[in-house]
């Protein structure tokens, strides 16, 4: 069994350096393309260069500005806080935006790889841990809101007409110029989703006052929502907002 396990180590090292292609690049950097994709399916380029004795390996920020550019932005405390907890979990460094390990000649291997497991990781924990998903979405509809000046009071339970007790993410309270809003999140909208937050408000609205709104956030940062999405929702009297389109509501919740 040790010789077989051995043997199937040994193939991966070949497959490992097979795979990995070098280029020479300007400033006596060298391109190291690795067989590791990311979530595109492209593989994993690197770059290292000689510094103080050793090397410098880094991404050159393709990573992070890959995630800024596909709409998860890393500006909130909580996103840093998690971003540098992956990192040192590697010793890997954010350097302005460049993920960034040192290496001795003896270390280099080692420090390559922890590299790559970080370049990795950081794309798992923001875009494939649906929890984070949605507990950043969740993040970024209390950022708007106190940045927007609306009032809001969170998660609040209410008994619908059927006894069932249903959670919403926030609710506005009543003004001279607005009723009392309930607003909904949704981090990956589909028609099941739409209609589970409907039967919520179906259930609610009728012990509520009754000129009570409700409102759906649709996170459409990541996908595009569909029309079946929104069809639903509007047939409910549920109002869908997409999060690209949240300044049009943004008087009408803070009034």
């Amino acid at each position: 069994m040790i010789q077989e396990v051995r043997r199937l180590l040994d193939d991966y090292v070949a497959w490992l350096r097979d795979r990995t292609t070098l280029r020479q690049a300007p400033d006596n950097w060298v391109e190291i393309t690795t067989p590791y994709l990311d979530r595109h399916n492209d593989y994993l380029q690197i770059y290292a260069k000689k510094h103080n004795g050793g090397f410098v390996l880094t991404d050159d920020g393709y990573v992070i500005d890959d995630l800024k550019q596909s709409g998860c932005r890393l500006d909130s405390p909580k996103r840093l806080d998690l971003l540098r907890l992956t990192l040192a979990g590697f010793g890997v460094s954010d350097r302005e935006g460049r993920l960034e390990v040192l290496a001795s000649p003896e270390t280099f291997a080692l420090r390559k790889h922890n590299l790559l497991q970080a370049m990795l990781a950081v794309n798992d924990l923001f875009y494939l841990a649906v929890p984070m998903v949605a507990s950043l979405f969740y993040e970024d509809v209390v950022a708007w809101m106190d940045s927007a000046d609306i009032r809001y009071t969170p998660n609040i339970k209410f008994t619908g007409k059927s006894g069932y007790d249903h959670l919403f993410d926030f609710v506005i309270p009543k003004s001279r110029r607005q009723p009392e809003r309930i607003i909904q999140t949704i981090t990956r909208p589909s028609r099941d989703t739409a209609e589970a937050i409907a039967f919520k408000w179906i259930d609610t609205k009728d012990v509520r006052s009754p000129e009570s709104r409700a409102y759906a956030l649709l996170n459409d940062q990541e996908q595009r929502v569909s029309q079946a999405v929104i069809d639903a929702l509007d047939s409910y009297d549920v109002k869908p907002v997409r999060w690209s389109e949240r300044e049009r509501v943004r008087e009408e919740l803070a009034a």
